[in-house]
């Protein structure tokens, strides 16, 4: 299945993509795409659904991030090693683990947002993973049965936040509108391998990054388990991934972020983001 949430900022609309294509209407099902709505037991009573029975939605609204009260927004740096060697830093023995605010949690279509300040915003497409039930101490070889699925992430970043202003890298990572997720979740039985999965993300209509999580240093099912030994992952939370290379402070000259330029990126059958970037405002 494919989840989606739709409507105004606040709010947002279940729904889900049909076979076709259509945007169909939850709301008579289920009053949001909440946590305890990721289960399996949760999501094998939307499958058993007729969809054809749910009402088709004609316009095209705004998408938001499809799930609501994302409680843990995790991220792993350095999990490509062709990034990491454009980053000119040593493949990591264990990953990085960094944390985005959740406040920074947005649609995937919405306006990216400079911080007052900025001089080195940057792109990062990565593979978001949505976790569908507690996880804790879980082992590697069971990890992926506490996913309830998959979504694109574009992991906006503020370079000299990150890098040149203390060593902790969160203070570059969670400004306002640098998490677009979505546009839908897919739930984890359509995604059979998710370490070979295309990725792309074109600036201005230019091409920037283009890669395959096939090349992941650590898997998805590694990543889960791991993050697992440090706190509870509990229904809701996102992890994303790392990223290919390409991202602009890897470029040469390097390319950062200005007011108008147009972020476009998707993950193959995860769909595709689009975001233009705006000055600050409060």
């Amino acid at each position: 299945m494919k989840l989606v949430r739709y409507g105004n900022p606040g709010k947002e609309k279940p729904g889900l993509i049909d076979a076709d294509g259509q945007l169909r209407d939850l709301s008579g099902v289920m009053g949001d795409i909440t946590p305890d709505q990721l289960g399996d037991k949760a999501l094998a009573r939307l499958r058993r659904l007729k969809v054809d029975q749910l009402a088709r939605v004609r316009s095209t609204p705004r998408l938001g991030c499809p799930v609501a009260s994302v409680g843990k927004f995790v991220a792993i740096g350095l999990n490509y090693a062709d990034h990491a060697a454009e980053a000119g830093v040593p493949i990591p023995k264990e990953p990085v683990v960094f944390m985005k605010a959740t406040s920074c949690i947005q649609g995937p279509d919405d306006p990216v947002m400079l911080p007052r300040g900025s001089v080195k915003g940057d792109w990062e497409v990565e593979l978001g993973v949505v976790v569908g039930a507690r996880a804790r101490y879980v082992s590697q070889k069971d990890a992926l049965e506490f996913v309830a699925g998959y979504c694109v992430v574009n992991d906006v970043s503020e370079r000299e936040f990150q890098l040149e202003r203390g060593p902790q890298w969160d203070k570059g990572k969670g400004c306002d509108t640098f998490g677009p997720i979505g546009p839908w979740l897919v739930t984890r039985d359509e995604v059979p391998n998710p370490q070979k999965l295309s990725m792309w993300l074109d600036l201005n209509g230019e091409r920037r990054q283009s890669g395959n999580t096939r090349t992941m240093i650590f898997s998805v099912a590694k990543l889960v388990s791991y993050v697992s030994q440090f706190m509870t992952l509990l229904p809701g939370d996102v992890i994303t991934t790392g990223t290919p290379p390409g991202v602009g402070m890897g470029s040469k000259p390097q390319r950062f972020l200005q007011k108008g330029d147009v972020m476009a990126l998707g993950i193959e059958g995860l769909g595709e983001q689009r975001q233009r970037v705006v000055p600050f405002r409060r």
